[in-house]
């Protein structure tokens, strides 16, 4: 097993000299790390940082998010996919509201508490927000933490906190997402110029097929973001009759109804759809 002074020592230096320069690592503002991480979830850093500065431009707060109706935050989102996000934070700022003052819990115990918020986001809110050593293991961490340590990937949440090194928390996590993302990948890994080359287990490179452009046109996801599209382009309060809705989307009335027990958008009693207010 790798020795863990070393791969901190070695981790920690890299980061200093190849960070890359992010918005939300200029702020300790709990809830502009919670957007950033919501918004990061399945979603690509260029995507994100354009709609990171509108969100915080247009909901500067929990308390202004909260204040919003649920077709703002469903509004604002556009662009992002995975609308059930924008419900969410929507839901978070509005508990936060109700129970913690406006404020988001500094524990991942409390943050647990609010509904919306898992292990991993409450992990990244109390280490970047907090900067306490607490450990936040998504996808790219656990495929780093697996590959130096030579453990298998289902053993990584049991050990993550053990090899934080207490007094860089925030850069030591922030170092492990960079190292996965752009050196430790699944296929092909950069591993001659990896900082860890000499400590390193070696990689464990997992499958994994990335669906052609036609499939996921023809998928779920496609459409349930077409739907959403074609009544963000409403004007406030407007709505679109069930049947002709589902005529602009190929017929997937299963989905329309889908999202509205999500509470993505609302059917009234007279079948037309609008977002939710």
């Amino acid at each position: 097993m790798a020795d863990v002074s070393r791969v901190q020592s070695a981790l920690l230096g890299w980061y200093a000299r190849e960070a890359r320069d992010l918005p939300w690592r200029k702020t300790r503002d709990p809830y502009a790390i919670l957007v950033a991480e919501v918004m990061l979830q399945q979603t690509q850093v260029d995507r994100v940082i354009p709609k990171y500065h509108a969100w915080l431009a247009r909901f500067p707060t929990l308390g202004d998010l909260a204040g919003a109706s649920r077709a703002d935050a469903i509004r604002a989102w556009q662009g992002l996919g995975y609308n059930r996000r924008a419900v969410r934070l929507h839901e978070i700022a509005s508990q936060a509201v109700a129970a913690f003052g406006g404020k988001l819990p500094r524990s991942v115990d409390g943050l647990l508490r609010l509904k919306g918020i898992g292990r991993y986001t409450a992990g990244a809110v109390a280490c970047f927000a907090y900067e306490q050593p607490e450990p936040m293991v998504d996808t790219n961490v656990r495929r780093v933490l697996s590959r130096v340590f030579g453990i298998e990937p289902a053993g990584v949440e049991s050990m993550a906190a053990s090899v934080i090194p207490r007094a860089d928390a925030w850069a030591w996590g922030q170092a492990l997402m960079d190292l996965g993302a752009g050196v430790c990948r699944v296929s092909q890994p950069l591993c001659l110029i990896c900082p860890l080359l000499h400590e390193c287990g070696g990689p464990r490179p997992s499958g994994g097929r990335r669906a052609p452009a036609g499939e996921f046109r023809s998928s779920n996801r496609y459409f349930r973001g077409r739907i959403l599209d074609e009544l963000r382009g409403l004007p406030t309060g407007r709505h679109l009759e069930l049947d002709a809705l589902a005529e602009r989307v190929e017929g997937r009335v299963d989905l329309i109804h889908a999202l509205a027990a999500e509470g993505l958008l609302e059917i009234d009693s007279n079948r037309r759809v609008k977002l939710p207010e």
